[in-house]
């Protein structure tokens, strides 16, 4: 069996190679540029057992060609510009490439390959501020980030080409999930990298900004296996994946600075931080992923926390 990887140069990519991988599956890996595919395949011992290809998702042209020489049985779409705040400072390219890669994968399955099966990846930030709490999947979409405008607008293509065109595509919707191979602009590895670089005295203060809001984490390792189970249901749908509970960034940063034994007066509260636009809560309820995937989850975040700190401080940072 073959699979396509689009975006496997980011966390979930590894991990979700690695799987494949170690399931007999050959897997094609697509990048922007064959010069920046990360370190994730190589941490995870895989680099060597996954072709690497470069591609122009934005590109009907070059999808179309690559559809039609693979005919892959499984699509997993992971690609996309997907830092909330880097979506405020770039809408334009944000939305045009998220959803344009995505309609593009989607014609040319239709057209080329429609036995193949997709795995879209869409996002909690679609739901966006919500009155009644846990989200489910059928809770009302209101995005409020470009990013999260760019996501809906992909759940709703896939759901449209599904209804239309009985295609086998499903649409992941995950909450945060963290790694040791999540990069170091997302919140959580930037807070470990700061920490440590406090404790070891190369950095004074941790400086964020509105640490009050609470979201619902987890780990993607785990959420990767939830995503293959979707392309190997007989039927295609779309499934919350999250851990179903909310934890506020307030707390995992104290929790994180006790652990190291650093005091918690090294942070800082910067307004100019601030989104224009901020979810205050959300979390999630993964019950049909649990019934109807078989897939569950049950570890705190606080383990993950420790779990990620750890093998960072071991394997990537330089004190």
């Amino acid at each position: 069996m073959k699979a396509i990887i689009t975006g496997i140069s980011g966390q979930d990519g590894a991990y979700l190679a690695k799987r494949l991988v170690h399931k007999g599956i050959q897997v094609t890996g697509v990048v922007r540029n064959e010069l920046f595919i990360g370190t994730g395949l190589d941490y995870l011992g895989v680099r060597g057992q996954v072709e690497i290809i470069q591609k122009d998702l934005g590109n009907a042209n070059e999808i179309n060609n690559l559809i039609k020489d693979k005919r892959p049985d499984f699509i997993f779409n992971l690609a996309a510009q997907s830092s909330v705040a880097e979506s405020f400072k770039n809408p334009h390219s944000t939305i045009l490439f998220n959803v344009h890669s995505t309609l593009n994968i989607l014609e040319a399955i239709r057209n080329f390959s429609p036995e193949t099966r997709l795995y879209q990846a869409t996002s909690s930030e679609m739901f966006g501020s919500v009155s009644n709490l846990p989200i489910c999947e059928n809770t009302l979409l209101n995005p409020q980030s470009p990013y999260a405008i760019s996501k809906s607008s992909c759940h709703h293509l896939v759901r449209n080409y599904r209804e239309s065109y009985n295609l086998h595509v499903n649409s992941g919707i995950l909450f945060n999930h963290e790694s040791v191979l999540r990069r170091e602009e997302f919140f959580i590895m930037k807070i470990i990298k700061t920490a440590l670089d406090i404790k070891y005295g190369k950095q004074d203060i941790l400086e964020v900004g509105n640490i009050d809001i609470k979201r619902d984490f987890g780990h993607a390792p785990h959420y990767v296996n939830a995503m293959i189970k979707m392309v190997e249901m007989d039927e295609p749908d779309d499934y919350i994946i999250c851990s179903g509970e909310s934890v506020s960034l307030r707390s995992i940063i104290h929790h994180l600075f006790n652990y190291l034994n650093i005091d918690l007066d090294r942070i800082k509260i910067n307004k100019k931080l601030y989104r224009p636009s901020e979810i205050i809560d959300i979390y999630g309820d993964n019950s049909k992923a649990k019934k109807e995937l078989g897939w569950y989850y049950n570890i705190t975040f606080t383990k993950i926390l420790e779990r990620i700190l750890i093998e960072y401080q071991n394997n990537f940072y330089h004190d």
